[in-house]
């Protein structure tokens, strides 16, 4: 008789124990099919996410290298003279730099970025409630506000009561792709509108002062020096809610934004920002080559590195893919953890399973059959049992990675959004939010407005199928070979006479 058929015959014998193999192998299989199934469904998230929001690098003023220098300079001055004393100097990036960068490889689209102040002719602001100064075509009467801290009599920091937002694509800008603001009436600005005096201003504005769009007005430099002459060509409505310190200055009240190319923005600003930007924003086609874009930025000669700088962000993606990352990182732990402890459990079982049978292993030896035989009959009587636990967790693992894999990832996006609304409410420093139009105000608007990725797609692929007969494979020969291996250790004669 072939060892086939007495594994046969043997599992027929003993059928409450090749059910609980049966059950044990399936709940292995399951777990670990599931875990495999569960880390495929997050990688496939994790590209989706990456092609889809890519990460932005900014190129922009290096402050922190600027402040060191004003230091440096402080050092060498008579500290008594107040001439001496360095102030923060103005570095616009020249247009034709930016474009530099806009040409290199991974960027999907870009953005630049001119804003400054200005004073509302011939129509009425949104008036914050603490801001008793109020405008006029003359500019010589008009609203001479105090710069924060300022106070009465405080230094003039700021002679505005509209904030003028210069860019070069309204859609793709931050207020507009992370959803703070939104087009409700007339068309968007684009780069075609260079060197148009065209503007959005916000409905509410717009309501105040009867505009729709196609109509026109003014508004005048803060230093009275300067007046241009607006078309709106778009309406938009914001859910900002703006700082607290609009509340005393017109200015920063999100109402009072008016959205400009950003050559009219360089025009209200003076002729010296002609043909100039505040900052350059590049979005990249895929968050993983930030990297790649910043070393090939670097080599770019026309920029001076050591007045600008590249900011990386990517905070978008990895507050989607940071739960993901979590869910796939303990799937993959259970496919670990549950292996061994299958190949531990099943292990023991084969052993009771082989201690009992020691008399009928010492006949077969002491008739002339092989100790290879005899332990590929227990191989094979363990490989029937995974086998249909396979066919088992082929079809019930689907549902148990998708309920096990959205459940996670539920409680991964709950903890990321409870901390990063602990760290908005901190804000930069232990302090508030950032300031008005700050960097920090623009990352929470972009984060909160951020669609979390609140499902896996689950899909039992060939290849995880493949890889998890592999691992119950060896789960079988390992629980077989060791125990079979104590036993088979002994002659037939030894066997047999041990025999009670």
């Amino acid at each position: 008789m072939n060892f086939f058929k007495r594994a046969w015959l043997s599992m027929k014998a003993r059928k409450g124990r090749s059910v609980l193999q049966l059950i044990i192998f399936t709940v292995v299989c399951v777990l670990i099919l599931s875990g495999f199934t569960i880390q495929s469904a997050a990688d496939k998230a994790s590209e989706l996410a990456r092609e889809q929001l890519g990460g932005t690098v900014t190129l922009t003023v290096d402050q922190e290298k600027q402040m060191a220098a004003m230091k440096e300079e402080a050092s060498n001055n008579d500290s008594s003279s107040t001439d001496s004393k360095p102030k923060f100097q103005s570095n616009p990036i020249d247009v034709s730099d930016a474009n530099d960068l806009a040409s290199l490889n991974h960027v999907k689209n870009y953005n630049y970025y001119s804003s400054t102040q200005a004073l509302a002719s011939g129509f009425d602001p949104i008036e914050s409630s603490g801001d008793t100064s109020s405008s006029s075509d003359d500019s010589s009467s008009s609203n001479q506000t105090g710069g924060p801290g300022g106070g009465n009599g405080g230094p003039q920091m700021v002679d505005a009561d509209l904030s003028i937002s210069g860019l070069l694509d309204s859609a793709t800008s931050t207020d507009f792709d992370a959803g703070t603001s939104k087009l409700t009436s007339g068309v968007a600005i684009t780069a075609n509108d260079k060197d148009k005096n065209v503007a959005m201003v916000e409905e509410n504005l717009a309501e105040q002062n009867d505009w729709k769009v196609g109509d026109s007005f003014t508004v005048t430099s803060s230093d009275g020096n300067t007046k241009v002459t607006l078309k709106i060509v778009g309406i938009y409505k914001t859910t900002d809610s703006g700082s607290d310190m609009a509340q005393n200055f017109s200015f920063l009240n999100p109402y009072n934004k008016v959205y400009v190319p950003y050559t009219v923005a360089n025009t209200i600003k003076g002729s010296d920002y002609k043909d100039t930007v505040d900052s350059a924003v590049y979005t990249m086609d895929d968050a993983a080559n930030i990297s790649a874009f910043e070393k090939e930025a670097k080599k770019v000669d026309s920029i001076d590195w050591d007045t600008f700088k590249l900011d990386a962000n990517d905070t978008l993606y990895q507050q989607m893919i940071g739960p993901i990352n979590s869910v796939a990182s303990f799937s993959k732990n259970v496919v670990y953890i549950v292996s061994i402890a299958g190949a531990l459990i099943l292990g023991l079982l084969v052993m009771m399973q082989v201690r009992d049978r020691k008399y009928e292993m010492g006949v077969l030896l002491a008739i002339g059959e092989k100790r290879g035989k005899l332990i590929a009959q227990f191989f094979v009587e363990i490989l029937i049992v995974a086998l249909v636990s396979f066919g088992l967790a082929a079809a019930s693992s689907h549902y148990v990675a998708q309920l096990a894999g959205n459940q996670l990832l539920a409680q991964q996006n709950s903890s990321t959004t409870s901390e990063a609304t602990t760290s908005e409410n901190r804000g930069p420093g232990g302090g508030g939010p950032g300031g008005p139009g700050g960097f920090a105000g623009s990352v929470s608007n972009l984060t909160k407005n951020t669609e979390q990725i609140k499902e896996l797609n689950i899909q039992v692929t060939l290849e995880d199928m493949l890889k998890m007969g592999g691992i119950g494979i060896g789960i079988a020969f390992i629980s077989v070979l060791l125990p079979a291996t104590l036993v088979l250790r002994m002659n037939p004669k030894t066997i047999l006479t041990k025999q009670e």
